[in-house]
């Protein structure tokens, strides 16, 4: 199984209920938390990841095998 990471500030692209989504990554958590009422299970092997939406101020959560790294 190929594992997905990521960097701050990389470029990613997801799926969500409104269509695919771009953003850029803020944070790479490593360790359990607490994230909009829900706690995120993540790990130094289970890395997940926080985004900015490129065009509104929401702010999403997502294991890397959900993402897709954009070129630009």
């Amino acid at each position: 199984m190929t594992t997905n990471r990521y960097k701050v500030g990389d470029h990613v692209s997801w799926n969500s209920e409104a269509g695919r989504v771009h953003g850029r990554i803020t944070r790479v958590v490593t360790s359990h938390i607490q994230f909009k009422g829900y706690t995120v299970h993540a790990s130094a092997n289970e890395l997940q990841y926080e985004i900015k939406s490129d065009h509104t101020d929401h702010i999403a959560m997502h294991k890397g095998s959900a993402l897709r790294k954009l070129s630009h």
